[in-house]
């Protein structure tokens, strides 16, 4: 029987209430849209430099059983059975899970956020960068762009270090590097080093439709680039949507284990 993480099953039972008690919108705690509509459909043309809003996904943002990857090098080999998740090729009795961010209540890290939960984020502009605001662990995270350059040694982040560019007037590229590889890239547990580069696309195709490509290169995990994330559609919500708090933490990691995971051995 596949093994759904704590979180997410939690999700999709307040996804199914409130949707099926208050409709597609309502004024708090909103958990995001079903994906259904064709990304093709727009109201209009797309704004010049704009990603601003609150953007989703779907149930198309959200990977429970990992992505198929190039081949691991021997370093990635050795690191990936280490890591016991509770989905997916790795997966283990739930007593044996050992998944940090379910386990333990840890950040879910970057570039995670993206290829396992990527739940409704809302996108801030200003002058020197862009800010994106996840209802995912309520986290967000600063994309310069006033021209610095990354840097060359950092210290390991969660979320790495992020720069990004307009290569076109509807297109935004953001390069992050420096992430650390306690995280997991899903919740089938695929390793990352402390070398991964991590490129996100942002197309903006129409008034409401944003497209997401996400490349990774890791040379010292896997033996090429690789695109987990390709062209992954994302709709325009209304801007007065309130998210729900989504936050992962320590004592329901504590209470999780307690219930579901120790019952199991």
């Amino acid at each position: 029987m596949k093994q759904v993480s704590h979180f997410s099953l939690m999700a999709a039972a307040i996804l199914t209430l409130t949707v099926e008690s208050f409709g597609q919108y309502q004024p708090w705690n909103n958990p995001g849209r079903v994906q259904t509509a064709n990304p093709q459909q727009a109201a209009g043309p797309a704004p010049r430099r704009d990603l601003a809003g609150i953007w989703d996904a779907g149930n198309a943002g959200i990977n429970g059983t990992g992505y198929p990857t190039p081949p691991l090098t021997p370093w990635g080999e050795q690191l990936g059975k280490t890591h016991k998740s509770g989905n997916g090729s790795r997966m283990v009795p739930m007593a044996e899970v050992n998944d940090p961010l379910s386990t333990m209540g840890d950040p879910a890290g970057f570039p995670r956020i993206l290829l396992y939960e990527l739940r409704p984020v809302q996108i801030l502009q200003t002058p020197e960068s862009v800010l994106m605001l996840y209802m995912f662990e309520k986290r967000w995270r600063v994309i310069w762009t006033d021209g610095r350059q990354l840097p060359k040694d950092p210290d390991p982040r969660w979320y790495g270090y992020s720069v990004g560019r307009w290569e076109d007037d509807y297109t935004f590229v953001v390069d992050t590097a420096g992430t650390d590889e306690r995280t997991w890239l899903d919740n089938a547990g695929d390793p990352h080093s402390d070398q991964l580069r991590v490129v996100e696309r942002y197309h903006r195709l129409n008034q409401n439709t944003l497209e997401l490509t996400v490349t990774l290169d890791d040379p010292k995990a896997y033996t090429k680039p690789w695109t987990p994330r390709d062209k992954l559609p994302l709709r325009l919500i209304p801007p007065g949507t309130d998210l729900m708090e989504m936050i992962p933490s320590a004592t329901e990691a504590a209470a999780y284990k307690k219930s579901m995971a120790e019952p199991s051995k």
